[in-house]
């Protein structure tokens, strides 16, 4: 697949219902508002250990692509070292989005690193568990996401898709789960975690918002397809 030059604006599709938008947007709020309320300690307890295991910020903050191609600060606990090179990175996503990453290996997944040095000891755990990523239920808060979406997408990401990933993928807004993380998560290719996404923007409705939330329960008790 060959990188666009030109990146067509995401077109707004019409939505399920006025009924369905605003339940949907009342489940947001009203759970987002639970849990950050009752994981409180939790996520007490985590930013001490933090502290306590590397130098530098409890809270990791990346500008990301959300609905309408707009950009919004995405929130997560840090889990790498600080003067960690974002390069690495980049460089082995664009890679798989362009087909150009001839060393990585074929059932490699999404995202599927063989070493990474920069991940902190806590980080890995808040990564096996998922716990990095519950400061994004304030970006729900702030309607920036939704607790079931695509996930937010990284610039440079988005700067190498096709053209025909953008018709439907920035329609709705990221969420802290959705289709690609109960269904491999990691062990999906990039390619098809954009499916997935593009998938949950067809299909987007409360019973399926409901069904991916519970399914995420088990994905992330079970550690399955986690990196």
């Amino acid at each position: 697949m060959s990188a666009q030059v030109e990146q067509p604006r995401a077109v707004a599709l019409e939505p399920s219902g006025i009924a369905s938008g605003i339940a949907r947007r009342v489940l947001d709020v009203g759970l987002a508002t639970l849990l950050l309320l009752a994981l409180a300690p939790i996520m007490l307890i985590v930013a001490l250990a933090i502290r306590i295991d590397s130098p530098g910020p409890v809270l990791f903050r990346q500008r990301r692509v959300g609905r309408g191609m707009h950009s919004f600060m995405v929130l997560k606990f840090r889990s790498m070292a600080v003067a960690a090179d974002e390069g690495r990175h980049r460089d082995y996503v664009l890679g798989l989005i362009t087909g150009g990453d001839e060393d990585a290996p074929a059932d490699a997944g999404l995202y599927k690193l063989a070493v990474d040095d920069r991940i902190t000891r806590v980080g890995r755990w808040l990564r096996k568990t998922s716990i990095d990523e519950l400061p994004q239920l304030w970006n729900v808060l702030r309607g920036e996401m939704s607790l079931v979406g695509p996930r937010p997408a990284i610039r440079y990401e988005v700067d190498a898709y096709p053209a025909e990933w953008y018709l439907e993928r920035f329609t709705v807004r990221p969420g802290l789960t959705g289709l690609w993380q109960v269904s491999g998560r990691n062990e999906r290719t990039f390619e098809e975690m954009v499916r997935l996404d593009v998938e949950y923007a067809h299909r987007q409705s409360l019973l399926l918002d409901v069904g991916i939330l519970f399914k995420t329960i088990w994905v992330v008790l079970s550690g399955r397809g986690v990196a």
